[in-house]
């Protein structure tokens, strides 16, 4: 179970994953032992599942990002979904939406024409009825 404590300190770990425990218990108003006990109960209840860099994708890597939009026939279910996307190494990304579009997929992709062979695979996995593509021009994110 979660307080408001365990709040503070997974927003202080979204900001900087790499923040010390100590800058950690000093914000939080405790000291540096129970912090650390509250992270690691975090991590083994599975509510901090994991630690990641976020890139500048514009600033490291050439190429292009783009969102398509996908529509399924039938109850899709995620695990189908990310079954036939898994296989893309340009997919980054999979939400699975309620409503119109069934799922959203985040691609990586060289140029434009890679972008349109991997839409294409996307299409033809034999379950998606329609998708819509739209290129990122720039993104902004609260933790990164």
């Amino acid at each position: 179970m979660s307080d408001e404590i365990d709040s503070e300190i997974i927003q202080l770990l979204r900001e900087d994953a790499r923040r010390s425990i100590r800058d950690i218990a000093t914000r939080v108003g405790l000291t540096v032992a129970p912090v650390k006990r509250r992270i690691d109960r975090l991590e083994q209840t599975g509510i901090i599942n994991g630690y990641t860099v976020r890139v500048d994708t514009a600033k490291f890597e050439s190429g292009l990002e783009a969102v398509v939009e996908l529509r399924v026939a039938g109850n899709l279910e995620l695990e189908m979904i990310l079954a036939f996307a898994e296989d893309v190494p340009e997919v980054t990304e999979v939400l699975t939406l309620a409503g119109d579009p069934d799922a959203l997929a985040r691609i990586r992709a060289a140029n434009i024409h890679d972008l349109q062979r991997v839409v294409n695979l996307l299409r033809t996995n034999g379950r998606v009825t329609g998708t819509k593509t739209l290129v990122i021009l720039n993104s902004w994110s609260r933790f990164g």
